[in-house]
């Protein structure tokens, strides 16, 4: 039987690491992976996260990746140390930043220009990687880390930084190539659902899907199946996925016998054949989301994953030069 985490950083372990020591405050998250994750105090007393896993790769490969990208993006969470006592659990230390974007999107919904703010950080990191053919794979709002804004400024947030890089991998991995599951249930994109190889345009699925839920607001996420009453581990959990993709942007185009796998076909054409979509998301109107907004998400939104654009093509997008007013109104059902 395995020894916890928890019993082993317990609240005032001290860890040492290659270029400062750090006490543990408080265990911040459990993992289901046998890791967790913790705040921590340094020798000066700035605040810093720790984030130890035992017998997992994610956590080597977030060093290895982070280290890799940090000095060509402000805008991924940046490694801050590695602990080498104790060996056991490993740990790294990743730099603080004041909350996420699930939080801060419960707490209040964000403005327009706040919406852009986050849109523009993150495809900015996805460029860095995506340029080298790595893929994210988890992108949601609880990876998406944000510092509150200081001075005169109208934004919420001063610095938004994508982190949880763990699982990262290329596109050209047997992970990728073989379709295995990533990330999380309803923020995965139809492709990696239906087990089919993925690539970088995985990510902006997800990424899509994080701005609907910012657009949308009041922590509503358009493809979780609780809305259902479908809860994680039940059966039809990711085929209820896949109905309310279709449902808000379908039908799934016949484009996918390419992947030549004869039971996605049967599950995509049992999909398409029921009844049509009574409020596909393109008849959104202008008191549920400004057209602007519609627009864009529909540019990214694309169940074939070669119609997507890329994070270089919407950080040109006109998107995110207009200004027209915020008419946001009821949310969907």
């Amino acid at each position: 039987m395995s020894i916890s985490i928890a019993r082993l950083l317990n609240v005032d372990a001290v860890l040492m690491g290659r270029l400062s020591s750090y006490i543990i405050v408080k265990e911040l998250h459990r993992a289901a992976d046998d890791g967790a994750v913790y705040l921590a105090r340094n020798q000066v007393n700035e605040r810093c996260i720790v984030k130890s896993i035992r017998g997992h790769w994610r956590l080597r490969n977030e060093a290895d990746i982070v280290k890799r990208y940090q000095p060509e993006t402000p805008f991924i969470r940046p490694l801050v140390d590695e602990i080498h006592e104790p060996v056991d659990p490993p740990s790294i230390i990743l730099r603080y930043l004041d909350s996420d974007l699930l939080a801060e999107s419960n707490k209040k919904r964000l403005s327009r220009p706040e919406i852009k703010q986050v849109a523009r950080c993150v495809l900015e990191a996805l460029r860095v990687l995506h340029r080298d053919g790595m893929v994210h794979t988890d992108i949601k709002l609880d990876n998406i880390f944000v510092n509150h804004g200081q001075g005169g400024s109208d934004l919420r947030f001063s610095e938004i930084q994508l982190g949880d890089c763990g699982g990262v991998v290329s596109q050209q991995s047997s992970f990728a190539k073989e379709g295995h599951v990533i990330g999380a249930g309803f923020a995965r994109s139809p492709e990696a659902t239906l087990q089919l190889p993925w690539n970088t345009a995985t990510d902006i699925w997800s990424f899509g899907n994080a701005m609907l839920s910012l657009v949308l607001g009041g922590g509503y996420h358009l493809f979780n199946p609780k809305v259902e009453g479908v809860d994680p581990g039940h059966d039809a959990y990711e085929f209820t996925v896949l109905k309310r993709m279709h449902k808000f942007f379908g039908p799934y185009p016949q484009s996918y016998s390419d992947f030549n796998n004869p039971d996605t076909m049967t599950i995509i054409d049992f999909i398409n054949r029921q009844e049509p979509p009574a409020k596909p998301f393109a008849r959104s109107g202008p008191r549920e989301i400004p057209p602007a907004d519609k627009e864009f998400i529909l540019k990214v939104m694309k169940l074939d994953p070669r119609d997507r654009p890329t994070a270089e093509e919407l950080l040109a997008d006109i998107w995110f030069t207009e200004e027209s007013q915020d008419t946001r109104g009821p949310l969907p059902k």
